[in-house]
């Protein structure tokens, strides 16, 4: 069986090498909405309704969570930018698991970030098919527009045009989602900010989320330039800053495409360890954007080839230890629930 190419930015997790390391829960009481993670029957490896709920109940109180495009349960019938709305029915359901209570009393898919491709004459139906498809949970689309010349960092069939987010056809489709009150995850590299900014100008009022702290890449050409492409991250952030329709998500550093190599220890590491690495960039993050703009995901399954699911929450809450309480909430579930119209105060 072929791998698919997008796992060429993340490692595949290993449950036997993740039971090596267990830790107590930092502060269980805080309450989380977990902003982005996927669900998918791949061999990615499948990551399902069962291991999300194990996952999520492994001790954090995980209130909700925000599922995100990933390709997952599309139609196999029926017109092509159509196909797409399984996804939405698929992560719908999931959410209908968890208001059951049966599983806990996470509210599982609380909100549905799917896909449209933008530049469709079409869009405009998918999108329509999408909010009814949703129950009240659909609440945007990611159109991935990251793009590398490096095929160790994403493989030339993956590879979206290089200008996406300029592109006219893009644009005339990306001005329905203000029209249909829904928002967009963007997740691009860190050599392509500009382009971002360039589009949340050009859109003040549509809500823009990037996703994984905008990718400062570790891998292939940037392998080893971890203080060069740090430097050019950031300053890009502090151009998208001043964008006030757009948000940073916290998360996705333990994909193999940010370099940090723990995936290829011989143990997993311990929060303390991921702290320690991650500190610069959520730092970062939090500054420029303030805690109403930011917000912590988990990226799970790509992260868990890192780290288990309640290593890498205890990591965040480590970083965090000196903020106030108001700055906690917003961080790990007040800007979550804002964006995405989540209840927080029924869960």
């Amino acid at each position: 069986m072929s791998v698919p190419a997008a796992t060429l930015t993340y490692s595949a997790y290993r449950e036997d090498w993740l039971a090596l390391h267990d830790e107590p829960v930092i502060d269980p009481d805080l309450p989380i909405i977990d902003a982005h993670h996927h669900v998918w029957d791949t061999p990615r490896p499948r990551y399902m309704p069962e291991q999300l709920i194990a996952d999520v109940g492994s001790g954090h109180r995980i209130v909700a969570t925000v599922y995100v495009d990933c390709r997952s349960m599309y139609r196999d019938t029926g017109a092509g930018h159509l196909k797409a709305v399984g996804e939405v029915e698929f992560a719908n359901g999931i959410a209908a698991m968890g208001r059951s209570g049966a599983y806990g009393s996470t509210r599982l898919c609380a909100a549905i970030v799917s896909h449209v491709d933008l530049r469709h004459p079409d869009a405009e139906e998918a999108l329509v098919a999408m909010i009814a498809a949703g129950g009240g949970r659909f609440r945007g689309i990611r159109q991935v527009s990251a793009w590398d010349s490096d095929p160790d960092i994403i493989a030339p069939s993956a590879a979206k045009p290089r200008d996406l987010l300029r592109q006219p056809d893009f644009r005339r489709g990306f001005g329905l989602l203000s029209k249909l009150g829904l928002s967009f995850d963007a997740f691009l590299y860190h050599h392509q900010l500009d382009d971002l900014v360039e589009l949340a100008e050009a859109f003040p009022d549509t809500p823009i989320i990037l996703d994984h702290i905008g990718a400062p890449i570790g891998i292939g050409r940037f392998s080893g330039k971890r203080d060069a492409v740090f430097r050019d991250w950031r300053d890009a952030l502090d151009r998208l800053r001043h964008c006030p329709n757009v948000q940073v998500k916290i998360g996705g550093m333990g994909m193999r495409l940010m370099g940090f190599g723990f995936e290829h220890a011989e143990r997993p590491p311990d929060s303390a360890m991921l702290a320690a690495a991650w500190r610069p960039y959520v730092e970062t993050c939090i500054a420029l954007f303030g805690p109403s703009r930011a917000m912590f995901e988990s990226n799970f399954p790509p992260d868990k080839g890192s780290c288990s699911y309640k290593v890498l929450w205890n990591a965040f809450k480590i970083i965090c230890a000196g903020a106030s309480q108001d700055e906690r909430s917003a961080l790990f579930a007040g800007t979550a629930a804002q964006t995405y119209g989540i209840d927080i105060d029924s869960v």
